[in-house]
């Protein structure tokens, strides 16, 4: 099958692992480098990658999962709209066990808010159309890859007079969060894997600007187990070789410039904003909202709930896992208290969740069961 199998293959993976060993002998110091895409994170897990690599090298897990960078608050925001009177909440599913203050919104079902599950937010505005008297409500969650979807379903809202369709918007941009990891204390990063899928809308050329204030390799990376393992041997050739540039492994998926169409709509859509991440807090221009000719489908408006603040949990150290301070295993709590099944947060729910990586690869802190 073109496109799969050729990146899973066995010797083509020897080989870079072979090149990695030998230029990574050469480190002055081990070096580390962070995936920032969860999808990456799994597959490094999954097939085993990091045990392959050299002690000279460090994977770090980064804050690539949009789930698991969606405040607290957020997400209590989303419960106090599903429980209003009138209200379908939609989602994708994948937000529907994160555990807010007072449960998941799986929770919120239970005590009786029609809460649904969507495949797209188109699905959502085509349910805002046929049931004109409910207010019909899309949780606008992700990173640049889902932003055209959902800015395409409120510019059609707009456009076919739908009123009764609104979107709780948490959409973050990638390349402020990687930013303020570098700039951060203590920061340890070498050089990153980039995000494959945010790429595909946005371009490789999106960390040019990144990769030049800060002198560190960015490689845009896939998410086969060859993906990963050229996008570290092109990381490894520049901290080698003493360069710092940005590198499109995932060439088969993007270009320089992005999708121009997705970038289109985005911006005829939305403006940047200053966002609250979880476990990073606010990061200033890394997030999006709707412009102000939008504003009439504004879930936060519309309910009056940007004021809803909300505490992290103090066991969850899922703050320190999205910024590569820590690992999952490193958790007091992972394995025990914190399981798939009864999540302290976002990281242990998530497909792309670095502890839900952990977890399912059995990859436990020792002791655990």
């Amino acid at each position: 099958m073109k496109y799969v199998d050729e990146f899973r293959d066995d010797r083509r993976a020897r080989a870079l692992v072979a090149e990695i060993r030998r230029r990574a002998a050469r480190a002055p110091r081990p070096w580390v480098i962070m995936e920032v895409c969860g999808g990456q994170t799994h597959s490094i897990l999954r097939y085993g990658i990091d045990a392959l690599l050299p002690g000279s090298i460090e994977l770090a897990h980064g804050p690539g999962c949009p789930v698991c960078v969606t405040p607290l608050e957020v997400l209590d925001r989303a419960h106090a709209i599903a429980a209003s009177p009138g209200v379908v909440f939609t989602s994708f599913g994948d937000m529907l066990r994160v555990p807010g203050s007072s449960g998941s919104l799986l929770t919120a079902r239970a005590r009786g808010a029609d809460v649904r599950v969507v495949y797209s937010p188109l699905d959502a505005l085509d349910l805002a159309r046929r049931n004109p008297g409910r207010r019909v409500v899309f949780f606008a969650v992700g990173f640049e890859t889902t932003a055209p979807a959902n800015a395409m379903a409120v510019a059609r809202a707009r456009a076919e007079g739908i009123a009764n369709f609104s979107v709780l918007v948490s959409h973050v941009l990638v390349p402020p969060a990687m930013a303020s990891i570098l700039a951060s204390e203590g920061c340890r990063v070498d050089a990153y894997l980039g995000p494959g899928h945010v790429a595909t809308v946005m371009g490789a050329s999106e960390y040019e600007d990144l990769s030049r204030r800060h002198r560190v390799p960015i490689v845009i990376t896939g998410f086969e187990p060859v993906d990963v393992l050229e996008g570290i041997a092109m990381t490894v050739r520049q901290l080698d070789e003493g360069r710092a540039e940005v590198e499109n492994q995932y060439a088969r998926a993007v270009r320089g410039g992005g999708n121009a169409a997705a970038r289109r709509v985005v911006d005829d859509v939305f403006e940047v904003c200053d966002r609250k991440w979880r476990g990073m807090g606010t990061i200033a221009r890394s997030g999006l909202r709707l412009r102000e000719a939008y504003q009439a489908h504004d879930a936060d408006r519309i309910f009056a709930t940007s004021a809803v603040v909300a505490d992290e949990p103090r066991a969850c150290i899922a703050g320190l896992v999205l910024v590569g301070r820590k690992k999952p295993s490193e958790c007091a709590a992972f394995g025990k208290e914190c399981t798939p099944e009864h999540p302290l947060g976002a990281t242990m729910v998530s497909s792309e969740g670095a502890c839900a990586a952990y977890f399912a690869y059995r990859r436990r802190a020792a002791g655990s069961s």
